[in-house]
């Protein structure tokens, strides 16, 4: 009835019964051999997919938390060693400080050891000329004493004697 239109004829548009069933069962069956054997292989893949980007985000993440990990592990390590750098910088400084001024001091004492010996031998060298002295100005007063007494005056006992009175009475005159 709903086939013939309202003069008798079939319209072309509206389809038979027994196609609308055909069309439905057929649709039926597509449908629940998509949604048991399609839709989970569909779901299946989506999930691996999902399961495979969060894996993906989290080794990311995890690899960034390791590399900042890291890069603060390196720069307190470079920090450390700039510092352990900059005490040994001022170890050697000090120690520098420490062997100039002991360089200094042995080059003191080597100068007032040296100064010392020589004035050792300076004053050895004054006595020597002083006794040295004193044998030629008592040789020669002997000589000039004999000339002028008129008798020889060789005892070397006799000589010291004289000379010895005679450099003490020329000390008392200077002073």
């Amino acid at each position: 009835m709903s086939s013939l239109a309202a003069g008798g004829e079939v319209n072309p548009l509206i389809p038979h019964t027994a196609e609308i069933i055909a069309g439905l069962i057929a649709f039926s069956l597509l449908y629940f051999v998509l949604r048991k054997r399609v839709t989970p292989m569909f779901e299946k893949a989506f999930a691996a997919r999902t399961e495979a980007i969060q894996g993906g985000i989290e080794k990311a993440e995890k690899a960034q938390r390791e590399a900042e990990a890291a890069l603060q592990m390196y720069t307190k390590q470079l920090a450390d060693a700039r510092g352990e750098a900059q005490t040994i910088r001022e170890e050697a400084r000090t120690q520098g400080a420490a062997i100039l001024e002991e360089m200094r001091s042995k080059a003191q004492e080597e100068a007032s050891r040296i100064t010392a010996s020589a004035q050792v031998a300076i004053e050895a060298e004054r006595q020597q000329a002083i006794t040295s002295l004193r044998n030629e100005v008592g040789a020669l007063a002997t000589e000039l004493a004999s000339k002028i007494v008129g008798e020889a005056l060789d005892d070397q006992v006799r000589q010291s004697r004289i000379v010895d009175r005679f450099l003490e009475d020329l000390e008392k005159s200077k002073k």
